[in-house]
């Protein structure tokens, strides 16, 4: 019976294994001073693989295909398209800029031909004889004219201008500050920008009086030879 109870008593009691106790206080109890923490291990970081291609390995993806020799041919068509255009859009720009050049050199050619009418025009109101139904026909003729883009210069009182004035008279007065258009002689016409006709003009320059104008120095006097002898 000795052997059997102790053998019923070792299939009972479980193995226990040691209890380890560890001291975690940072202040050492005995000496009252701070302990030094052991550093925690380092955790391994695994490298990571290389996210580029390897050496030898294609960068093409094998999914898109190469373009086909139709597809270069419809790129080749499709540019030779645009091409031709653009060089049409530019030729019909070029066709319309000639043919409005074309009707503007004919209008100014009608107007220039017209020239001397619209001069006994004027100096038939000049005269008075300019009255009744001939002046509201000459009239309407001016105003025609003027709405094609026949426009008059020259008139008195305006700066000199030897592009569009064509001076037939000259004169001094030390009433004007410059070149100054004092008579107009016969009337001067242009269309848009070219001049038909210069103006026929009298040009009256500064003259000087007794007082020195600003930026000239006065004249002076020679003496009288009387008052010498």
């Amino acid at each position: 019976m000795t052997g059997r109870h102790s053998n019923e008593t070792d299939q009972q009691d479980p193995v226990t294994e040691p209890l380890i106790v560890r001291d975690r206080r940072k202040i050492d109890p005995e000496t009252g001073e701070l302990r030094t923490q052991p550093a925690a291990p380092a955790e391994e970081v695994p490298a990571e693989a290389p996210s580029g291609p390897s050496l030898g390995e294609s960068i093409v993806d094998d999914a898109v295909e190469a373009p086909s020799d139709v597809e270069k041919e419809l790129a080749e068509r499709t540019a030779d398209l645009q091409r031709l255009q653009a060089e049409f859009a530019n030729y019909r720009r070029r066709v319309e800029r000639d043919r409005e050049a074309v009707v503007s050199a004919a209008k100014a050619s009608v107007a220039g031909d017209l020239l001397p009418l619209l001069d006994d025009l004027e100096r038939a109101e000049q005269h008075g004889d300019l009255t009744g139904a001939f002046k509201a026909v000459a009239d309407k003729l001016v105003a025609s004219l003027q709405r094609t883009g026949l426009e008059p210069f020259g008139t008195e009182g305006e700066a000199f201008d030897p592009s569009v004035h064509e001076a037939v008279q000259h004169s001094t007065s030390p009433d004007v500050s410059g070149p100054t258009v004092t008579t107009v002689m016969r009337r001067g016409y242009r269309f848009g920008d070219r001049v038909l006709r210069a103006a026929l003009v009298a040009v009256t320059d500064h003259e000087p009086g007794d007082a020195p104008v600003e930026g000239e120095l006065p004249v002076e006097q020679l003496p009288d030879e009387n008052t010498q002898q």
